[in-house]
């Protein structure tokens, strides 16, 4: 089922998630519903609280970014009770977006490495370093984990400068091809 995704502005975005327990009712169907609205969105990443649930799961496809990341090719994983134990490596600069945030993209200064502490979707235990684009795109999925977003990384004139844009976000104002959900209305 493709399920709407939260808008800048809405508060569950800007809660920390928690970690959830293995007998956590409807996971599987959950996971089943954001891969769903995943590609449905054309995007490489997705949180739980993007889709209004307030806890420590997010998963990420990079295949779409091979070409000109061939490390991301055949890269589709589940995060569970995510938390990151490192960063490292050289900052670099890549022009991200969000489907929480549509229509908007800036250029986001990240660490090429992550060392990360997760279960999968079956709750086995991982401790496992990405690198390259995988790490740049779990450190964004993973900062929704922490009620963070990409514009919070911005220097704050450029953030001032996209205030206008994201006021409009957050009233609904601008449209996305995917179900969003805002301020608890529905949008198409």
């Amino acid at each position: 089922m493709l399920l709407p995704v939260y808008l800048y502005g809405s508060p569950i975005l800007r809660k920390k998630a928690e970690d959830v327990s293995p007998d956590y009712s409807g996971l599987a169907q959950l996971l089943a519903d954001m891969w769903e609205t995943l590609y449905h969105a054309d995007g490489v990443g997705l949180a739980a609280p993007q889709v209004g649930k307030n806890i420590r799961l997010f998963v990420v496809d990079t295949d779409c970014l091979s070409k000109n990341y061939p490390d991301g090719k055949g890269f589709r994983q589940a995060f569970v009770n995510a938390h990151v134990v490192e960063n490292d490596g050289e900052e670099w600069t890549y022009e991200e977006g969000c489907l929480s945030i549509p229509k908007i993209h800036e250029n986001v200064k990240r660490p090429s490495r992550v060392r990360i502490r997760y279960c999968d979707e079956n709750f086995a235990e991982h401790d496992e370093w990405f690198d390259g684009i995988r790490a740049r795109v779990i450190q964004h999925e993973y900062d929704h984990l922490e009620g963070q977003m990409f514009v919070d990384k911005l220097p704050p004139i450029r953030r001032q400068l996209l205030k206008s844009k994201l006021l409009k976000v957050s009233k609904g104002e601008m449209s996305a091809s995917y179900r969003t959900k805002r301020s608890g209305k529905d949008e198409v």
